[in-house]
């Protein structure tokens, strides 16, 4: 006969916690087991029963079960195993944190860990565990830029709008140009992709002239009317108002959003629109080409199609787009805007806060 053990009961908040635990694929691997053991400890089965059914000694059920007696779920947590003392303090953590978002090197523009490790006295491992810790990253940086568009909130909201309730009977279009497509021919083969080894092309070309794609992304749908063209005048713009206007159906209105590049407003433009009263011009504000759906697809084009193909022609270049509009029109994707106009300008308002603070 073995010593008697003291009777396991679990509240229901107990019981449902554990289970989650156990159940749960993010908890860690230990103490997931320790939440099995007090379960099965639970449903009333000894020490040896549940030591047999979860593979382990009894002495590590008789552990946890003594201390979830004791200590209830925080008895399952791993106590404080002493070691050797701290050599960074608190104190010594904030002066980096500090000195990294206040003061700037002697002679550079950002710290590294060297640079930091020696201003403060600290090892640079130690310096680079703080930054770690406090998601700091002095080596990075990233680029902005606020529209000074009078308009903007009113355009904002328009644009947004269209994405989110577009008209009935219209057919809503994102149009741009992505100019000065260049025809890149790389001056050796490109060695292709092997097992532990990358795709490689080289780091020169030869260049074979440029190219422009007229596109207006179909902003419900994902299909694209595209065309490409060797000028970026007017007269191509108005060329492809026309192939527009010819693919949609004569029954639907067509809101066209587009930037305020000066081709998109001449007399010209305005007088065809005039006669073709079913075209509505929505203009995205001033440095803000983040809201047109179709430089989403130019970022896809480039990545999939153009950025590590090799081309000996313009009319190399044009073939691979045309290709790649048609696969994409045969099975399209569409871009869904899902940010109101209010987040956004709530997001915008609390970036110019933030920027007004910055001391520069």
């Amino acid at each position: 006969m073995g010593r008697p053990m003291a009777n396991l009961t679990l509240t229901d908040d107990e019981r449902s916690e554990l289970r989650g635990c156990a159940r749960r694929p993010t908890t860690a691997q230990a103490h997931a087991l320790r939440a099995r053991i007090i379960l099965a400890c639970a449903e009333g089965a000894s020490n040896g029963d549940v030591a047999d059914d979860l593979s382990v000694t009894r002495q590590t059920v008789g552990k946890w079960r003594n201390r979830f007696l004791e200590k209830r779920l925080d008895g399952l947590v791993d106590a404080h195993r002493p070691g050797t003392p701290r050599t960074v303090t608190d104190e010594d953590v904030e002066r980096v944190i500090a000195t990294a978002l206040e003061k700037t090197p002697k002679g550079a523009t950002h710290w590294s860990t060297r640079s930091m490790a020696a201003a403060t006295g600290l090892s640079q491992s130690s310096v680079s565990r703080i930054w770690r810790a406090f998601s700091l990253q002095p080596h990075r940086e990233e680029t902005f830029k606020l529209s000074n568009d009078p308009l903007f909130v009113s355009k904002v909201r328009d644009i947004v709008g269209l994405y989110l309730n577009p008209p009935d009977k219209a057919l809503v279009l994102c149009v741009d140009e992505k100019s000065q497509m260049q025809a890149l021919e790389r001056t050796q083969p490109l060695l292709p992709m092997r097992p532990g080894l990358p795709a490689c092309r080289t780091h020169d070309y030869i260049r074979h002239g440029t190219t422009t794609l007229f596109a207006a992304l179909d902003a419900r749908t994902g299909k694209v009317i595209g065309k490409c063209y060797r000028r970026h005048r007017v007269a191509e713009f108005l060329k492809f108002l026309r192939i527009i206007d010819e693919s949609v159906p004569a029954g639907l209105d067509v809101p066209l959003i587009l930037d305020n590049y000066g081709t998109h407003k001449t007399p010209a433009v305005r007088r065809w629109l005039a006669r073709h009263g079913r075209f509505h011009m929505h203009y995205t504000p001033t440095y803000a080409s983040w809201i047109n759906l179709v430089e989403s697809w130019f970022g896809v084009l480039s990545n999939r199609r153009i950025h590590r193909d090799s081309f000996r022609s313009t009319r190399q270049l044009e073939a691979a787009v045309g290709e790649h509009v048609a696969a994409n029109n045969e099975q399209p994707v569409p871009f869904v805007w899902t940010k109101p106009a209010a987040d956004i300008l709530h997001s915008v308002r609390r970036f110019c806060l933030h920027i007004s603070d910055s001391g520069h």
